[in-house]
């Protein structure tokens, strides 16, 4: 059930120039997910009853991305508070309720979790103040705006960096950027907001300074600064990838999977690895892969939009892409790629072989070298092979195709019919051996060429 008296507000407008992309900046993954949606993901479990994203101009591409949540542009990039006004009137007469609340997070910040909104809300239900921002202490304030508060520890204004003296850059406490307000207040306080300021920007900060002059209360909640770092560049996002590796790397552990080298492992934001998994080093999860119960998967592998049951093995240095399902104590060795296949219940597959569009049976095993033509050059065509058959090496199954349960299609064949259950396939040229003929041909190649270099 939503929170009825919750609206969220996230900036989203920035373009990111050190970025040096044409992509809008929040887009940009962390663990294989747009920063954008780990955000929208942290602040999903607070149900708030309106989310709006603010974006930039031309950016039709991250209004996709956010999707449910409402879009709306701030064709002038005028500065934080005045981005937080743009989305005003999506908000409707929620904007004025005495008893709603307006939460304003930052699209850039794909580490905060769900508990630090959380925080922020309840530090300001506690205070019972008009405003409550986040702040934290990071070991660089550098270019952060400051949180200036009284002797009784009571917050008075913030101070953007490139507007503080320097006591108050002295200031070890900062600002993470976001906001929670009575509604009603918040907006009242953003239209008297003006951009005397360095940057000529209307800042969302300035808010706390102008609730403090009308006698309104603002007061703030500390979150660990491991949460708030932004990305800004490029420097940033891998710092952003790396704090949020270790982080899923240790819930992984935390829920029982055994990551040989952790540090080696690459996750995705919805990786999940059941109790007992076991990972060697360097192994790399794209989005959308589940493997079951003590499964384990070698080094070198790479997995995308692939489910693998209890008990399977993967790899070394296997691929399994988009689709791929491999069954309960199935094996998919060295050098293996997957695609859009279904291995099911103790099938194998062991080595340097190519499986798309493919359906195998129970206990099916596959010849290395193995290939199904799944591909015309036009259309896909899926190849299925039986219970308990096997495929012999070097084998091309041209699609549409079925070997039938219990069949065995010999090594080196070309198989473009359908063979029948516990049939013989053979799909190759008969061999024809000739005695001494590999003597004659040597004999012949030689007296060529020493004929050849007599005549130089």
């Amino acid at each position: 059930m939503s929170e009825p008296n919750l609206a969220v507000i996230v900036l989203a407008a920035g373009q990111g120039t050190r970025m040096r992309s044409r992509r809008p900046k929040v887009l940009h993954a962390v663990a294989g997910k747009p920063m954008i949606r780990h955000v929208l993901d942290a602040l999903a479990p607070l149900e708030p009853a309106r989310t709006v994203v603010v974006v930039g101009p031309g950016m039709p591409e991250l209004t996709e991305a956010v999707a449910p949540a409402e879009s709306v542009v701030q064709d002038e990039r005028l500065g934080t508070g005045h981005a937080v006004l743009t989305a005003e009137a999506a908000l409707g007469a929620r904007a004025q309720d005495p008893d709603a609340e307006v939460l304003v997070a930052l699209g850039d910040t794909p580490l905060v979790t769900p508990g630090t909104f959380d925080r922020l809300r309840r530090r300001r239900a506690e205070a019972n103040a008009d405003i409550a921002v986040l702040g934290f202490h990071p070991e660089d304030p550098g270019g952060y705006g400051r949180l200036i508060c009284d002797d009784a520890g009571r917050l008075r204004r913030i101070v953007e960096a490139k507007d503080a003296t320097p006591e108050e850059l002295a200031v070890g406490a900062c600002h993470a950027g976001m906001v929670c307000a009575r509604a009603p207040a918040l907006f009242d306080l953003l239209r008297r907001v003006d951009n005397a300021n360095a940057k000529g920007e209307y800042y969302l900060t300035d808010i706390v300074a102008l609730a403090d002059g009308a006698g309104l209360t603002a007061t703030h909640a500390v979150a660990p600064a491991t949460e708030l770092q932004g990305v800004n560049s490029r420097i940033d996002l891998a710092a952003a990838e790396a704090a949020m590796q270790q982080r899923l790397r240790h819930a992984a552990m935390t829920c029982g999977a055994t990551l040989v080298a952790p540090e080696t492992v690459t996750l995705a934001a919805d990786t999940l690895l059941e109790p007992d998994v076991v990972v060697h080093p360097h192994v790399v999860f794209g989005p959308g892969v589940r493997v079951g119960e003590g499964a384990e998967v070698l080094s070198f592998s790479h997995l995308e939009g692939a489910q693998v049951a209890a008990g399977a093995k993967i790899g070394p240095y296997a691929r399994l892409r988009p689709g791929s399902e491999i069954g309960a104590e199935a094996r998919v060795g060295n050098f293996v790629e997957v695609k859009n296949a279904r291995l099911a219940a103790g099938a194998k597959a062991n080595h340097l072989s190519y499986l798309g569009d493919a359906d195998v049976a129970e206990g099916a095993n596959i010849g290395a070298g193995t290939i199904t033509c799944n591909y015309d050059g036009y259309t896909k065509a899926r190849t299925a092979i039986g219970a308990g058959a096997f495929i012999g090496s070097n084998t091309a199954l041209v699609a549409p195709v079925r070997v039938g349960q219990g069949a065995i299609v010999g090594a080196g064949s070309t198989i473009t019919k359908d063979v029948p259950d516990d049939a013989l396939a053979l799909g190759r040229g008969d061999q024809r051996n000739r005695d001494a003929a590999a003597r004659r041909f040597r004999e012949l190649r030689q007296g060529a060429k020493d004929r050849s270099e007599d005549k130089g």
